[in-house]
Parts: C-alpha cells; sequence; structure tokens
C-alpha cells in the first residue's frame, strides 16, 4: 500500500478515441480504431484508479480535416490531446508511432438490372406469354470510388429454373461484388412472368 504512494509508475492504458470527418463525402477503406493503447505514468494510486475506470473517460475527438490529404495520425499530437483529459497523469507515448489511413472520396451510382431472357431455359411447346418483369429494375450502390467502380454498368440476373412451363415469380439473389465499406440497396430481384403452352393448328381437312 505504501508503495502506492509513490511516482514514477508507469502502465499501459487503452484509451477511448474518436475519429471525425465528413463521412458524408469520404469513407474510410479500413476501420478506425475506437481506442488507443498509451504509455502512461504517475503515482501508483492514480495509475490504479484509471487501470480500474479508463473505460469510463470521455473520447478524446481527433478531427482529419482533409481525409485524402492524409495518410496516417501523428501520434505525437494524438498523445498530447490524450494528456489533457488525463491531468493526475502524464502520457508518454501512443504504443503505435503512427496509425496508417486510407480515405477515398464517397460516391454513389444507379445501376439497372435486366434479366438474361435468352437463356431462360422453358419447356419445349411453351412461350412467355408476357413481359418479364424485375422489380427493383435499379439499385443504389454507395462507398469508396475505387471499390464501386468495380459494379458492371448493367446487372444481367440469371434465372436458375430449368424447363420452365407454369407462370414464374421468384425473388433471386444478386450476384454483386462484396466490399465491406460498400452498401448496396439491394441484395436480391423479384422476377416474374407468365408463360402459355403452344397449341397446335387444326389440321386441314382438305
Amino acid at each position: 500500500m505504501t508503495a502506492l504512494n509513490k511516482d514514477n509508475y508507469s502502465l499501459r492504458l487503452d484509451y477511448p478515441v474518436q475519429f471525425n470527418y465528413d463521412d458524408s463525402q469520404y469513407v474510410s477503406l479500413n476501420p478506425l480504431p475506437d481506442q488507443v493503447s498509451v504509455n502512461v505514468s504517475g503515482m501508483g494510486w492514480n495509475l490504479l484508479r484509471k487501470s480500474w475506470f479508463s473505460f469510463a473517460e470521455r473520447p478524446v475527438e481527433y478531427t482529419i480535416a482533409n481525409p485524402l490529404k492524409m495518410d496516417a495520425i501523428n501520434s505525437t499530437a494524438l498523445a498530447a490531446q490524450i494528456d489533457e483529459h488525463l491531468p493526475d497523469l502524464t502520457v508518454n507515448y501512443v504504443v503505435a508511432d503512427t496509425f496508417q489511413l486510407d480515405f477515398e472520396r464517397r460516391v454513389t451510382r444507379i445501376i439497372p438490372i435486366r434479366v438474361d431472357s435468352l437463356n431462360i431455359d422453358i419447356r419445349p411447346g411453351y412461350v412467355i406469354s408476357s413481359l418479364i418483369n424485375v422489380s427493383p429494375s435499379l439499385i443504389s450502390i454507395e462507398g469508396p470510388v475505387s471499390q464501386v467502380q468495380e459494379f458492371p454498368d448493367t446487372i444481367l440476373v440469371q434465372v436458375p429454373t430449368r424447363k420452365i412451363q407454369n407462370n414464374y415469380d421468384e425473388t433471386i439473389p444478386l450476384n454483386v461484388p462484396y466490399f465491406p465499406a460498400v452498401q448496396v440497396s439491394h441484395s436480391s430481384v423479384f422476377i416474374s412472368f407468365e408463360v402459355a403452352r403452344i397449341l397446335r393448328p387444326i389440321p386441314s381437312l382438305q
């Protein structure tokens, strides 16, 4: 107990951090941490108290003003901000020298959906007798520009059912590229059309 009254002890703490940037214009390709590890020093009792209750500390806010021009966070500046939140301790350094940043501009694309009608497998003697309906006919793609560009100009949907002879109405999943940072408005589409049997002509009596 007496030892805890002494100064110049050091401890590693996880401190909450909130990164602020204009997320309507920019998107991070990598998840930003919600806490950072810092090396702190001070009196034993203060270190013990912070090690128990550090989760209740108010997060330090780190503003990223120009995401496209910053490729790393200066750990020295971040340590200085955290130090202001811990008046009874000294923040010596952030454990990681830098945090890599990878931002891109956020963009949105509207992509039409089409059904691959030429490859619908209809049983011989039957035909599609109506328009082919697809809902939705458009989807919205939003995310970092490099990943959004990976999507095709048109999404072509295949009807997987074979030898169709009845009216068709099914929900089919969309086969689109997957990126964690990209938001796709729909993951499936509803396709419907009518199917009719071809009537053979009545034989001539002549």
